[in-house]
């Protein structure tokens, strides 16, 4: 794991093209103690291990289905869909073992990202391996790589002399062909030696859905409880004409319950 100094740092944005209504901002201090996270998201590899050894049945595999990306579903599409997102589709058998349904699994993929995991499959996870899921201003603090105020992990410049740093979506969304996930080591990691903290997939967090700044010690962005999970970094579907959310201020949320063929997981540790 990578320590991460701890102490003050600026948290949330105020981009010209940020997304008010998320609570990106105000821009305001945080203090944190050091404390311990991955460098990188828990790949396929390291979640068949915790499956094997704990005989962990995630969410999408009791349910029976999750949600894909339309275009990689080609068997046990169901008749569900998100409101206002047409692109996705639940698929019958979608799981972290088969990400786009039937016939497919993570036989190339084992550096891959382990997605289809629900807030409640990370936390399990964490917990079987000693450790928990960061905070959302500890996701945002070493997102950061000890940066002020930047808006990406490397800087402010989103692709540096024509060089792509992150997943994520390329072309016209959502027609345009994607690749979906990358290996959870692509790119150059930032200041503190993270991988992957802007693309490829959604990181769940340990806080609370919350839209404006509430000065709680261990959340400062949201309520103690409510009905989603705070997810940060955005994903391969990310785009600037759809979802900017690969920017380092940027947020949202998904309940608890809830797993997709985009979002995964990190974990943290106290030191």
């Amino acid at each position: 794991m990578v320590r991460i100094p701890g102490g003050t740092f600026l948290m949330g944005g105020d981009d010209p093209d940020g997304r008010p209504e998320d609570g990106e901002g105000p821009v305001r201090e945080v203090r944190l103690e050091p404390f311990l996270i991955d460098p990188a998201c828990v790949t396929n590899a390291q979640f068949a291990t915790f499956v094997k050894e704990s005989g962990y049945e995630t969410e999408a595999e009791r349910i029976g289905w999750s949600f894909v990306f339309h275009p990689f579903a080609t068997r046990g599409v169901m008749d569900a869909s998100v409101p206002g997102a047409s692109w996705w589709a639940g698929v019958e058998g979608a799981t972290w073992r088969s990400p786009e349904g039937p016939g497919s699994s993570v036989g190339e993929r084992q550096n891959h990202p382990v997605v289809h995991v629900s807030w409640n499959d990370a936390a399990a996870y964490a917990a079987w391996a000693g450790k928990r899921l960061p905070t959302e201003a500890e996701w945002e603090m070493a997102a950061r790589g000890g940066l002020e105020r930047a808006r990406y992990p490397w800087g402010d410049e989103l692709a540096p002399k024509g060089r792509q740093r992150c997943n994520i979506w390329q072309g016209h969304f959502p027609t345009a062909p994607s690749k979906g996930t990358m290996p959870v080591k692509s790119f150059q990691p930032n200041g503190y030696g993270l991988y992957n903290v802007a693309g490829n997939v959604w990181e769940w967090t340990a806080d609370w859905w919350g839209t404006e700044w509430q000065p709680y010690a261990d959340n400062p962005m949201g309520p103690a409880e409510g009905t989603g999970k705070v997810i940060r970094g955005g994903s391969y579907m990310c785009h600037d004409s759809y979802c900017n959310r690969y920017r380092v201020a940027a947020r949202t949320s998904n309940t608890p319950d809830s797993a997709t063929g985009h979002t995964g997981f990190r974990c943290a540790a106290i030191l």
